[in-house]
Parts: structure tokens; sequence; C-alpha cells
């Protein structure tokens, strides 16, 4: 997953000169913003476009705003419990307060973060395993009285995710939560053990029981959540730290028999997500939309960016088109492509890719690390967070995933729709959004090859053009 990519203290000033795009006169122009993968250009404010009539240009994007698609939930990444704990234990109230701002607030050089995600239970980005109901070796708890979302175990970083999302919330009262388990009590599993292991058939319904205790727990802390998986990563099994192995056939007893109808019960119930996990296997999602009793329950897939490839979005999308996608992990770090390829691989699979295989909402993994890429408890050794927390000062600096995120959350609105627009060609690649608010057109486009290329954006009657430098990215705003 992720490494610490900071910017040099010329962008970083840069960055914090870029405010969120200002609500566009009536007069006719494009306003520009670019980054380049080499850094010289951050989020810089490029001059305006004026509209022509020119398709001098290899590259033709064809933009019809009138054939829209899905509606935006909005872009983030997760608040996990690492995260959570460098926010309240290493920065101090004013450093605090100018994160949570910078990431959560519109306008003002805000990110804009509209969409977040937090662990049930621990993570490997959390300080120690737990669950939420924690039991002695050889004792169980059916009746979930020993629930809490206080863990028995001391300074995970649990104790600080809730002061952090609500102060999220604070800012910005539009933002979705979601949830995912990384694993069920050890006493539900097949092994007594948070690592590895399957749930006994026979705690599907106290499994089921336990994350509706959790919603509605977290409710009652001043923290709706918006959706739920059962199993993060329901196909992979870490050595290191907290995971369940939970087989579609599993999957589809457990939403269609228990999760689903018991939730149905509230009046206003959180979404239920399929998967969580990679595009590589997509007949396990398929499997669980093709049970009747879970399908009916089952208003998403979620995807994961680590294996495989995004069209397998489109082709579940197809066969189900009722169900909406969500890419709700995905991991900037020291490794190949992120490392040195960021900013166009988190744009072009996540931002583009997965948003026109009909995402309604992307997420990152950490919203923070430090600058040894923790702290974690098992598994990844090299991820990045969106910022890098200094745990000895308490300052932060924005990396290269921050950068690409912003590309996308400063811009696109909730409830702004993908609109159609052409496919890539020449390396370029763009994605085409109506916001709902003030009909203004945000195009994200991002230039893959080594060199320059010129592309004429043209549609309802106007164009324009615009040469994007070698290996680049730029969002581009007109009404």
């Amino acid at each position: 997953m992720k490494v610490q990519c900071a910017l040099s203290a010329l962008c970083i000033l840069a960055l914090a000169a870029c405010a969120t795009a200002p609500r566009l006169p009536k007069r006719a122009s494009v306003q520009v913003w670019l980054s380049t993968a080499n850094g010289e250009k951050q989020l810089a404010r490029e001059a305006d476009l004026a509209f022509d009539v020119s398709t001098n240009a290899s590259t033709i994007i064809d933009i019809d705003a009138d054939k829209r698609h899905q509606a935006m939930i909005g872009f983030g990444a997760a608040i996990t419990d690492s995260s959570a704990w460098l926010i309240e234990k290493r920065m101090d109230a004013a450093q605090r307060d100018k994160l949570l701002h910078e990431l959560f607030a519109r306008g003002d050089g805000g990110l804009g973060i509209d969409f977040t995600r937090l662990t049930i239970g621990a993570s490997d980005f959390s300080r120690a395993h737990y669950s939420l109901d924690d039991m002695p070796p050889g004792q169980a708890d059916p009746a979930l009285a020993h629930f809490s979302l206080a863990p028995k175990i001391a300074d995970t970083g649990a104790e600080q995710v809730l002061p952090v999302v609500r102060a999220a919330l604070a800012i910005n009262p539009q933002l979705k939560v979601m949830a995912s388990p990384w694993s069920a009590p050890a006493w539900m599993k097949t092994n007594d053990s948070l690592l590895h292991g399957t749930l006994k058939y026979e705690y599907h319904a106290a499994f089921a029981d336990y994350l509706v205790k959790y919603v509605d727990a977290m409710a009652a802390a001043g923290v709706p959540i918006f959706a739920l998986t059962v199993q993060n990563e329901p196909r992979f099994n870490p050595p290191d730290y907290p995971s369940m192995l939970l087989s579609a056939g599993a999957r589809r007893l457990l939403i269609g028999e228990h999760l689903g109808p018991e939730l149905a019960k509230r009046e206003r119930p959180p979404l239920i997500f399929d998967w969580d996990h990679n595009w590589d296997i997509e007949t396990e999602p398929l499997a669980v939309l093709a049970d009747p009793p879970a399908n009916r329950y089952v208003a998403a897939v979620a995807w994961h960016c680590y294996a495989g490839y995004v069209d397998a979005q489109t082709r579940v999308h197809d066969a189900y088109p009722d169900k909406d996608a969500y890419l709700t992990e995905c991991s900037g770090g020291d490794w190949k492509p992120m490392k040195d390829d960021g900013l166009l691989t988190i744009t072009r699979r996540l931002l583009i890719g997965s948003v026109r295989g009909w995402s309604r909402g992307v997420l990152l993994w950490n919203l923070a690390l430090d600058e040894n890429h923790g702290p974690h408890a098992g598994g990844c050794k090299n991820c990045r967070g969106l910022v890098t927390i200094d745990s000895r000062t308490g300052n932060f600096t924005r990396t290269v995933d921050y950068v690409a995120l912003a590309h996308a959350s400063r811009f696109v609105r909730p409830d702004a729709r993908r609109v159609e627009s052409s496919e890539g060609r020449n390396d370029v690649d763009n994605v085409v959004f109506r916001n709902a608010d003030d009909g203004s057109l945000v195009m994200i486009v991002a230039n893959s090859s080594p060199s320059a290329q010129r592309f004429v954006a043209r549609g309802t009657g106007r164009a324009f053009t615009y040469e994007m430098p070698a290996r680049s990215v730029a969002t581009f705003v007109w009404r």
C-alpha cells in the first residue's frame, strides 16, 4: 500500500494558495488546474482558455452533457485508527484544526472530502489487534453483552476515531461514512483468533447483530453510517493482522438471512455493499448478486485496486445495472507504479477508470500516516497517506496522493453526475461531470504520454483546445 512522497516547500505554498474552483462567471471561459508527474506543477492555476471552433488536434474528446450517468457521492480516504491517533495524539489543537479544515472543508483551499471509511475493530493500521467484543479464550458472548466501541486493549487508536469523525462532520455535514470489519470477534471464528479462520455457521446471526450494534452505537455517538460491508477483502488471508475468509456462499447467507432483514427494520438503514475486494475475482460479487434473498439487500459492489483490471466493474454493472459500484480502497506506497507514478496511476485507474466503470465514490486508504509509514500492527510497511504527519512536531506535508485526489474532490461536488464523453486515445484519458448545484462542467484529463499531447474538447456547440504537458493531469471547469 503506501510511502511518503511529500511535496517540496514551494509546492506546499502553491497548494495552500490554490482554492477550490470559484463559482464561474456567466462569460464563457474554461478554468484550468495542472499537475505534472515531475512535481514542477502541483494544482497550478493556469491561464483561462477561450472557447473556439478549432479541431486541430489528434485527440478529440466529444462530450454529451445531456447524457447523464451515475450521481457521485464523493472522494476521500479512510480515517483508520492510525490516522486518528496521529491527528489526536501528535498534533496540537491549532495543527489539528488546520489539517481537518483543509481536508474536509470546501473553498479556501479545502480538499473537499465527502466520503470516508472506518474500520469495525482493528485493521493493520491500528496500534494493536482487537474487536468490539473480545472475550477470554474459550469463552463466547452470543448475546453481545460485552460489546463496546471502546476496545478492552488501550491505546489502539480506536479511542481517537470518534473525535476525529465528529470534527470532520462538523466541518462537512454532507460527509458520507462507510465501515468495514477486518474480522469477526475471535470467539465467532473457526480458529478462535482474529487472524485467519472463517465465521462459524452458528454465529452468522450473532455477527449480523454485531454489525447492527455497531451501526446503532455509532449513530448514538453522532456518526451515522452510510454503508457497510460484511468483510474487508474476504479472499485474503494475511499473516500478521486481522482477517477472515468469507466465501460468496457465506456472504449470501449472512446478508440475505440475517444482516439484510435486521437492518431493514430500521427507519434509515445503511446500505450494504458486497465484496470489498479486488477487480480480479468478479465471479465473487456475481455469485452473491445471483442469489435473490441477498440481491434484495445489496445496494452496490465495493472494489479494491490491488489486483485485476478496472473493467471488471463495468462487466458486473452490465450484469446488474440496478447495483451501484464504489472504489473503497486503494493505497499509494513505495512500490511500482505508485512509488514513481502515483499521480497518473491514481488519476487514470481510480478518478477516471473506476468512475467511468460506474463508481459513485472513490476512497484511498489512510487519511494520514507518519514519517515511518505507520503506526501499524502488521501489514503494510511502506504505505503512505494523503498527508504525512511528523510524529515529533505535528507538522504535516501533502503527498502526491493528496494532489491526485484534489483534481476531483475540489471540483466535483456531491450529486454531480458523470456525463458521456468519448473514450481515451493517444494516452489521453478523461472523465466529465456536471455539478448539480450550478450546472458547471468538470473534466479531468490525464496525459500518460512521455510527450505533450494536444486535444480538442467539444460539445453543446462549443469547443476548446489545450496542449497537455508530458505526463500530466489537469482539471477543467466551465459553465
